[in-house]
């Protein structure tokens, strides 16, 4: 008697909320009404309503007699546009989620007093004495000055904080910053500038007074920002092999900022989905660049790592956007030497692949060696792609069609413009051929370096060519709003097999849906210039709500 009086009690202290808790705090149901939902789907439907159960979409449209849940979160979207949530088939979300200090996406500025501007208001919520950081995503000319900022100017917007404001190669840094890189060795310009070697020696300092604890708040951060442009999952493409990191065998290396620990680099995104804080679905593909024909840290991973394992928020997905040391001199006519060995020993563990190119000679070598390995391993249903894809001849386009690669399409060149592009011709991704071809095609940004995260930027770089400065390098490749964004979304799932769980808004799909500030679809609400300026006010991933702004 006593002992089950005691279960008794054990079950109503377990199982009743404290006072004030919502006794729905762990429903993933909801119901949003009233809207104007782009599914996405093969009919590319426009919906007024869609309710997600436990996670999944279970009702596309009305959900007429079907009883839902009590605790089915309703909401009233008062004809606001909802779109599936939003997909990056190549970026760098890891490098951006381990940032040092308290870190300051300045991609969106347009000029440096706006950049400061943004640096001024990150320092009133940065502990006295921490460092406040820009590392990566623009370049000079993303400002109208098209310089970097000064330590003066530094100074001006963050007096009381050490700051450091890096691209990839230099870097620049105010008076307290100054201070403390040339107390340890690191040489720095009298206008606050660190060239080269320095900007990588400053940066490696500020790396190894991170705790794990600062690299987790950096994740936080991190998803946070892609969660506001309703950007719901990543496909992280790895990092460079730093030289300082253990065990690298014969890797070939790399310092910067896009460089990091390869077998610590992840302990962030690792803590956050343990402590089931992890709100952004992050899709890893994991590098190797080893130089020797014996491909040991390739082998290893092959045989000791599951592809596609991991759960709904965190998974190993494939092997990219490198399988050995790239940056030969293709126009010279140098490649990897064991590249077709390494993408042999990929194929023949089943791996999904996708391989990095910045030019033709790069993406004809890659599919030469694509037809190779199929020759002995069909790789079609393996998904493999080929990423960035400056350009690209119609002969290899129906080559890589034929035998089932797919093409991920990235638009670095918004930021970089079209220096370098041979007169006369679109600076690339040459979007509207290859979608004319009708191979697999989808988009993303290769942003967490070099590139720019936000989403809309790349959709309005897609549909107009036009890049940061306003110039129009892309001419005769821009496609349509509906292209761009279902290239975004539906057509993305393919790059790391889950084109039947994510992408569109379907009956048992997973819940990631975006609520948008402005009518993307409508060119007299929401102008080409105005997409740059669209965010999400609601982002749902697995029918939880993560960003909210309904205001």
């Amino acid at each position: 008697m006593r002992f089950s009086l005691l279960m008794l009690l054990v079950a109503l202290a377990t199982g009743l909320p404290a006072a004030g808790q919502d006794v729905c705090s762990w429903s993933r149901d909801v119901r949003l009404v009233n809207g104007k939902i782009h599914t996405f789907d093969a009919q590319d439907r426009v919906v007024s309503e869609v309710t997600i159960q436990e996670g999944r979409i279970a009702y596309v449209g009305s959900a007429g007699g079907h009883k839902l849940d009590p605790c089915t979160k309703v909401i009233d979207l008062h004809g606001r546009t909802v779109v599936p949530g939003l997909i990056d088939d190549h970026n760098h979300f890891v490098l951006f989620s381990q940032r040092p200090g308290y870190d300051v996406m300045v991609e969106t500025a347009t000029s440096i007093p706006e950049a400061m501007a943004m640096l001024k208001e990150r320092a009133k919520t940065v502990p006295a004495g921490a460092w406040v950081t820009a590392i990566g995503d623009w370049t000079p000319r993303l400002f109208a000055e098209n310089r970097l900022p000064t330590l003066a100017e530094l100074d001006e917007a963050v007096p009381d904080h050490p700051v450091f404001f890096a691209t990839f190669g230099p870097a620049v840094t105010n008076s307290l910053g100054k201070k403390f890189f040339e107390s340890n060795g690191v040489a720095v310009g009298a206008t606050g500038a660190l060239a080269g070697p320095a900007a990588n020696a400053a940066l490696e300092l500020l790396r190894k007074m991170q705790s794990l604890e600062d690299k987790v708040r950096s994740a936080e951060y991190a998803q946070s920002y892609a969660l506001r442009y309703g950007l719901t999952t990543s496909v992280d493409m790895g990092v460079f092999a730093d030289p300082g990191s253990p065990d690298l065998q014969d890797s070939f290396t790399f310092a910067g900022i896009a460089s990091g620990n390869p077998w610590t680099v992840y302990e962030q995104i690792l803590a956050l989905d343990h402590e089931q804080k992890l709100d952004e679905r992050v899709r890893l593909f994991m590098i190797s660049m080893d130089q020797s024909m014996e491909l040991p840290i390739l082998r290893e991973r092959l045989l000791n790592v599951f592809p596609d394992f991991g759960d709904g928020m965190l998974r190993i997905s494939g092997i990219g956007e490198f399988a050995s040391p790239w940056f030969s001199n293709f126009a010279g006519g140098q490649h990897p030497a064991n590249y077709e060995a390494a993408l042999e020993l990929v194929a023949k563990r089943g791996w999904t692949y996708q391989q990095h190119t910045l030019s033709l000679a790069e993406v004809q070598f890659t599919a030469q060696t694509y037809e190779k390995v199929n020759e002995v391993t069909p790789i079609a249903d393996l998904h493999w792609s080929i990423a960035h894809v400056p350009s690209i001849d119609a002969k290899t386009l129906d080559e890589m069609k034929n035998i089932g690669v797919g093409m991920a399409l990235h638009g670095w060149k918004y930021l970089q413009g079209g220096q370098g592009t041979p007169a006369g011709q679109p600076a690339g991704p040459p979007y509207r051929t290859i979608l004319a071809s009708g191979i697999h095609s989808g988009a993303g940004s290769d942003a967490g370096d070099i590139s720019i995260l936000d989403p809309w930027y790349e959709i309005f770089y897609m549909v107009t060519g036009k890049d940061c400065t306003g110039a129009l390098i892309n001419a005769g490749e821009q496609v349509t709003r509906e292209q761009a964004l279902r290239m975004y979304t539906a057509d993305n799932g393919w790059f790391f097999h889950e084109e039947n769980e994510l992408g569109s808004i379907e009956t048992g799909k997973l819940g990631d849906l975006v609520v948008l500030s402005g009518d993307y679809f409508d060119p007299q609400k929401v102008s080409d210039e105005g997409i740059k300026r669209l965010k999400s006010v609601l982002t749902i991933v697995g029918g939880r709500v993560v960003y909210e702004d309904l205001h």
